[in-house]
């Protein structure tokens, strides 16, 4: 009794001596269709362990399931529905004598349903069962697909919103998340729902009002999956009546005007099937000619040409009309407006001129000191010049004139015909002023005093009409006996 105590001690003793390890990922993943390793390496201890059999078991909801069985006697073993999908990945295990070391499977074509926890056991002697557990995830990439809502979106009433496109994302695993990227003024609506497999399908709507506006505008839809990301584009296709101008009046239509015409424009989704023009003074003149979408005035422009011309245009989606009104005048109108490039011109032109004029009058003040110093008297001192009234004058070419006033302003009591006494003149002193006044303006100031006396003619009693320079001259002149004056000093150029 004491014999058998002792073994089964010594026994326990040798069983635990032994150390082995079941070496497994902790979890593996792969998208369904694609294939997957699930890796099982077995630690063997020192003195080894035999290893008698080897199973690859499915564990899902408390349940076991035989997937794969290696044997060393028996060989290898994939049990349905794993048989054409599992294989051991080490040729090792297949041979004849094989070596269990190395267990990995390989799983292909992964399904949803794979998804699940797999127990890798290891059967030894004397050591007992070992194992561990992988974890298996199965992703689902889903369908992306995006389209307009009808092939052709027709624009309605303002404020009214519609789905133009609807972006899919179907069957992934798990769900993907859409966002939409476009400047377009609109809502999004999205729908997730869970369908019998495990995947996930999401809707999402794009809402707006359709306009003319918003035709050929581009929706692009992007999904997120799993940190992968995919995109697709649509071009908006609106359908809207004829937008609907006339152009070619440009408010200048005269009479004997040639090459006039109208033109009816528009912007239509479809295009423009039939123009039809209308004339509301009446029918369209015969010298009109209608081409489609142009009325081409053939002659000249009369008054029969105006009035209110208009063009119907007409699409699938409906009818669309513009008027224009002419009017026709006798000349040319010509327009009020200066353009920007016109003012800059018309500045251009008035800088030039007015340096042009300043030019001009600095000549012409030069050309008169020029002139004045030609005709000042060169000579000497026993030269004798008459001023306004010497009978003796320089060239001896002028008749003599009366000797000048010593008087020039009379007292305001003085009349007339005291002032005509006394400088013995039948002609009134206020007309002979004015017959001055009237001959020297027309003069040009720069002419001497003999220029000025002689316009005035002989008889007259012309005075008070020199200039300063004259009237300085005259300060350094010396009166002799016989009327005339002598220079005190002689003038030279």
């Amino acid at each position: 009794m004491m014999v058998v105590k002792t073994f089964m001690y010594f026994s326990a003793v040798i069983i635990s001596g032994y150390s082995q390890m079941v070496q497994v990922d902790d979890s593996r993943s792969g998208y369904a269709g694609s294939q997957v390793d699930l890796s099982c390496q077995f630690v063997n201890s020192d003195p080894p362990v035999k290893i008698s059999q080897v199973t690859w078991q499915k564990f899902v909801n408390g349940t076991k399931q035989n997937v794969a069985i290696a044997n060393p006697a028996l060989g290898v073993s994939v049990l349905p529905p794993f048989k054409e999908r599992v294989r051991f990945k080490s040729p090792a295990v297949r041979r004849p004598t094989p070596s269990l070391e190395d267990t990995t499977i390989t799983f292909s074509n992964l399904r949803l349903t794979d998804e699940a926890a797999y127990i890798c056991e290891y059967t030894t002697f004397p050591a007992g069962n070992r194992e561990n557990t992988v974890n298996l995830t199965v992703y689902a990439r889903p369908m992306i697909q995006m389209s307009l809502s009808t092939p052709t979106i027709v624009a309605g009433p303002a404020n009214l919103k519609m789905t133009v496109a609807t972006c899919l994302s179907a069957n992934g695993k798990p769900a993907g998340v859409i966002t939409w990227d476009t400047g377009l003024d609109g809502e999004v609506s999205n729908q997730e729902i869970r369908n019998p497999d495990g995947t996930f399908t999401v809707r999402s709507d794009y809402m707006m009002v359709p306009t003319r506006q918003t035709h050929n505008q581009k929706l692009t839809c992007i999904t997120s999956y799993h940190s992968e990301t995919y995109s697709d584009s649509v071009t908006l296709n609106i359908q809207y009546e004829p937008e609907v101008t006339i152009e070619g009046y440009d408010g200048n239509w005269y009479l004997n005007r040639e090459s006039v015409q109208l033109i009816c424009q528009t912007d239509a989704n479809p295009p423009v099937s039939l123009y039809q023009w209308r004339f509301l003074n009446g029918s369209i003149p015969d010298n009109v000619e209608v081409r489609d979408n142009i009325l081409l005035f053939k002659g000249p422009v009369t008054y029969d040409l105006a009035g209110t011309y208009m063009c119907d245009a007409t699409n699938s989606i409906g009818t669309r009309s513009a008027a224009m009104e002419v009017n026709v005048t006798e000349f040319p109108v010509i327009p009020h407006e200066i353009t920007q490039g016109q003012q800059g011109l018309g500045t251009a032109i008035g800088m030039v001129a007015l340096g042009g004029s300043l030019l001009v009058v600095a000549l012409t003040l030069l050309g008169v000191l020029f002139h004045r110093r030609q005709r000042t008297f060169k000579g000497d001192y026993s030269t004798k010049k008459h001023v306004l009234g010497s009978s003796y004058r320089k060239g001896g070419s002028l008749q003599p004139y009366p000797p000048i006033p010593q008087v020039l302003i009379c007292p305001d009591d003085f009349d007339d015909e005291k002032k005509a006494e006394m400088y013995g003149s039948p002609i009134s002193l206020t007309e002979n002023i004015h017959h001055c006044q009237d001959n020297t303006q027309q003069m040009n100031r720069s002419f001497s005093v003999e220029s000025e006396v002689e316009a005035c003619g002989y008889g007259e009693q012309c005075f008070a009409f020199y200039d300063e320079t004259e009237l300085e001259m005259s300060v350094d002149m010396v009166p002799q006996t016989d009327g005339s004056v002598i220079s005190k000093e002689e003038w030279y150029v």
